[in-house]
């Protein structure tokens, strides 16, 4: 199957690591299904692609409403007929600051839902789709984390959820062995984005300090991702780091 025929959904494409993707995919000829919440920011994100508007769908949801993400994978099948690919993109931090101690249920549950539950929705939803579809199968990639190996500090409910994501990618993986459906999950380590920009001015550090960290453009992500989807069905890349090199992520400190 060319990439003209193939269709690939990714969450959170309004801005950041999904709009990157999103952009990659339209340039290397796939029709994508962009969803996040602000329809505004979807559909700046395809006339950033300069994609024919055809070939893309900006189709706004709330990943922790089962019956939005319902709605989004409806919409995919009606408008494109199957789904290819699935990136599970959409997160978000946690408060910034707040010790563990402090963390309201509020806080802890609104990071729980979006970074896990919401992968694990879309997940459920591309299964459907991907067995019933002919040819069977597809693949579903997963934005862990570098912190789904190693926390930041003041990070317990974002390093909980990435880490809850290496268990749904294996889990995912081998469940869907018998359609055909691939799963990987890709952790990226300080990518420059808008929600990235502060490793540029200085982030706290295990040991107390507060450091400027390397970061990397995001399109490595962009190119990263779109090699994992690239390959066929009888191929996976079940986990691939892609991250600043010089990071304080390998050794100590």
């Amino acid at each position: 199957m060319t990439n003209d025929n193939k269709v690939a959904l990714v969450t959170g494409a309004s801005a950041g690591i999904g709009r990157a993707v999103s952009v990659a995919f339209l340039k290397a000829g796939y029709k994508v299904v962009l969803t996040g919440r602000r329809a505004d920011a979807l559909d700046e994100t395809i006339q950033l692609s300069g994609a024919d508007a055809a070939r893309a769908l900006a189709h706004p949801c709330d990943i922790t409403d089962p019956a939005s993400v319902k709605a989004l994978f409806a919409a995919c099948k009606a408008q494109f007929g199957r789904l290819d690919v699935l990136f599970n993109n959409a997160g978000v931090n946690s408060p910034g600051g707040v010790m563990l101690e402090d963390l309201t249920f509020e806080q802890w549950k609104a990071c729980v839902d979006t970074n896990l539950t919401g992968p694990f929705l879309c997940t459920q939803e591309a299964f459907k789709l991907m067995k019933a579809q002919s040819p069977q199968g597809g693949r579903i990639i997963n934005n862990g984390s570098v912190s789904a190996h190693a926390p930041r500090p003041n990070s317990a409910p974002y390093a909980a959820t990435k880490h809850a994501i290496t268990g749904l990618t294996k889990s995912t993986s081998l469940d869907g062995r018998k359609y055909n459906i691939a799963c990987g999950q890709i952790d990226i380590g300080n990518a420059l984005t808008d929600m990235a920009r502060k490793m540029t001015t200085g982030v706290p550090q295990a040991d107390g300090s507060t450091r400027v960290e390397p970061v990397m453009d995001v399109q490595h992500v962009a190119d990263a991702v779109l090699h994992m989807a690239s390959l066929p069905l009888s191929a996976n890349v079940l986990s691939m780091t892609v991250m600043a090199s010089a990071m304080p992520f390998v050794g100590r400190g």
